[in-house]
Parts: structure tokens; sequence; C-alpha cells
């Protein structure tokens, strides 16, 4: 493992913390101001979950990864742990339709994150104690969908479906970087989409959000005229009373990003950030970075995702055993998966669907959750080159 590695990796992510708080502090300025009369009010609050997050990170880098294998009460404790959190929401009041918070001060916790980290530490684990028995049907995929298939039955009930797709999707790269067989895993991976479309089909809340985008789908795909389809499409838009509150935020972060143009409106100049973004210090950040910065910043904030996670893939590679490299390519997909999924979202790419832009978002359980990722990333990739360093000796 080489130390330039580690060394860009923190740099990657000194950046991405960089770029996060110079936007939300324009971002979150309108919002502070009307809810708690004090334009700083999230800043505060996110420099103090900062702190706590940069503290985890360090703890986790200098905590040698292969404890969590090696002493493997430790992964159930925290999986048992994990789930007992994600019963206790149901004990909360619901907050706009939903169970996802545990109410602990100035701090909402919301464990469906730790959930995300939870499933992959103990997929890891099981997938490297199996050795080649990962092949094995029962061993290598119906006991591990097991694992993440509790996470995701807790976590629908909230409901909270953008975390389901984290967690299975987390707990299937896992399994398919350890050796599961695609026969194995495709099969049960089909299974569990299915269940989850059939208890989305049943969500009033969730299908209003889908209808909008399913629409524009089938408009664009459509042999209609594309000038007749787009101006109904901009007369649906212009009825705002008429517009589900999620097709509203998506069209205002699309009018966001063109506002922004090439070069952006400058800092802290952002209009849709004035009441038109509703969740714009939140989930539709970006556009109001795009807006106020440009494309450059753009591509610039996709550039360094894409980094972030190319690295993670190297630190993998490099690592000295493959529990390391289990671990590193669950931590880094978790990151790399909300990132470019909220970033479709905010283009309209994708359905609407609340879920934090790593780095990026207002909020004290992602921010850890995502730093508790980078940590152990951290972790196999200084472990994994103090190993390469004594082998190294030992041949000299």
């Amino acid at each position: 493992m080489r130390k330039g590695a580690l060394f860009l990796f923190g740099l990657v992510v000194a950046a991405l913390v960089a770029l996060g708080l110079i936007v939300l502090s324009s971002a979150s300025e309108a919002n502070g101001m009307r809810l708690h009369n004090d334009a700083f009010f999230f800043m505060k609050r996110q420099f103090s979950y900062l702190a706590v997050a940069v503290a985890v990170a360090a703890a986790t880098a200098a905590f040698d990864y292969r404890h969590w294998r090696d002493h493997w009460s430790l992964a159930v404790a925290f999986y048992i742990l994990v789930a007992a959190l994600l019963a206790l929401v149901f004990l909360s009041p619901p907050i706009n339709g939903s169970r996802r918070w545990i109410p602990l001060g100035i701090l909402r916790l919301q464990p469906s994150e730790f959930a995300k980290l939870a499933v992959v530490i103990a997929i890891a684990v099981w997938m490297d104690l199996s050795g080649w028995r990962v092949e094995l049907f029962a061993r290598g995929a119906i006991f591990p969908m097991v694992l993440a298939g509790l996470f995701c039955g807790l976590v629908l009930l909230e409901p909270d479906f953008g975390s389901v797709m984290v967690i299975g999707a987390a707990g299937a790269i896992v399994m398919l970087v350890a050796g599961t067989r695609l026969t194995h895993l495709i099969p049960i991976g089909l299974i569990g989409v299915a269940g989850v479309i059939a208890v989305l089909a049943t969500n009033e809340n969730r299908m209003r959000r889908l209808g909008p985008f399913m629409a524009k789908m089938s408009a664009a795909f459509s042999r209609t005229d594309p000038a007749a389809a787009a101006a109904a499409a901009s007369a649906a838009e212009s009825d705002f009373s008429s517009m589900d509150p999620a097709a509203y935020q998506a069209y205002m972060a699309r009018v966001a990003i063109q506002n922004g143009g090439i070069w952006g409106m400058g800092l802290g100049e952002s209009m849709q950030k004035h009441l038109y973004l509703p969740e714009a210090h939140t989930d539709f950040i970006f556009a109001v970075g795009a807006e106020e910065l440009g494309i450059i910043f753009s591509i610039s904030v996709i550039l360094l995702f894409f980094t972030f996670f190319a690295i993670s893939v190297y630190i993998a590679r490099k690592a000295s055993d493959r529990f390391g490299r289990y671990l590193v390519m669950g931590m880094a997909f978790i990151v790399f998966f909300q990132a470019m999924f909220n970033l479709g979202v905010v283009c309209e790419a994708l359905p609407t669907k609340g879920m934090a832009l790593p780095f990026f978002s207002y909020g004290g359980t992602n921010l850890i959750a995502t730093f508790f990722a980078v940590g152990t990333i951290l972790s196999v990739g200084i472990h994994s080159s103090h190993d390469a360093k004594r082998t190294h000796y030992r041949k000299g």
C-alpha cells in the first residue's frame, strides 16, 4: 500500500468536506433565519456534528479492522445494537409520516444510517469466516441475505425506501466481491426487489412521487411531437397548486441548476434557497451549489466522488487480506451510491427520494456514519501498509 494513495484519499475527503461547508453556509442561511432567527444556526450545529464525525473517523482508522473478524462477537453486538435501535424508532413520534429518528437533544439519531454500516461489517465477517463455502447456496447467499433482509424489513416499516435500497445493494456488493455465485445472488435479489416494489405500490405517498417521473419518462420515449410534449410538461409544471411536493422540489432544483449556468450566480446569491426550495440545506443542497457556483462546481463534485471511489477500489485491491477488501468495497459503495443517487434525483434523472448527499447535506447521523465509513477504509489502508512494511523487512 502506497502512502500516496492514503494521502490522496484524505485530500479528496477534505475537499468534499470543505466544499460541503461552503455551500451549506449559504444554503442554510434562509431557513436558519426563518426557523430559528439565526442565519448560522445550521452551520453551528454542523460544525458540532463534524467534530464528532472526525473523532469517530480517527478512532475507526486507528482501530485494527481485523478485530471485527477475529473477535466476531463485536460484529454480532454491533448488529444487535443497530437492530434494537431500528425497533426503538417505532416508540418515537412520527415526523412527516415516518418514524425514522430517535430524539437525543440537539441530535435526532437515525439508526438506518448505522444499519448500512452494520450490514457491511456483518456480511463481510460471515463471508470471510465461511471461506470457500461462500459458493454454497445456503452459506454464501441465503444467510447473508437474511442479515440484510432483517434490516431492510425494519427500515421498510418506517418507511424509508431509500435506506432499504442502500442496505440491500451494499450487502449484495460485499457478497459479490466475496464470491457468491451470480446464479444464487440474482434470483434472491430479484425476489427482494419484487417485494419492495409490491410494498411501494401500496404506498400512496411514494406512488405520487413516482407518477410524475414515470409520466415524464413515458413522454420522453414516446413518439409524440417533442414540442407538444414539452409544452404539456411546461403547462403542468406551471400549476404549482396541484403539484406534488416532491415533484415541486425536483422542479425547483432544476430551475436552480439552470439559473447557475456555467459560472453560477455567485456564492450567497441563490434565489431558490429563499423558500422556493424547502430542503435547500439537506437533500437538495447540490442544486444550491450549482446555482451559485455553476457547472464548474457540479463537475468538480462528481469528479471528487468518482475519485473517492476509485482510490477506495485501489485500497481494496492492495488490502493485506480478503476481509479488508470486503470492508472497503462495502463502505465505499455506501458513500458513492448515496452520492450518485442524490445527484440523480436533483438532476431529475431519478424519481424524487429523500437521500442525503454525503459530506454536504446538513445532519449529524449521516455525517457521522459517512466518517465511520471513511475511517474504516483508512484503517484497512493503514494496517495493510504496516503489514507490507513488516513483510518487506522480513524478506530483507
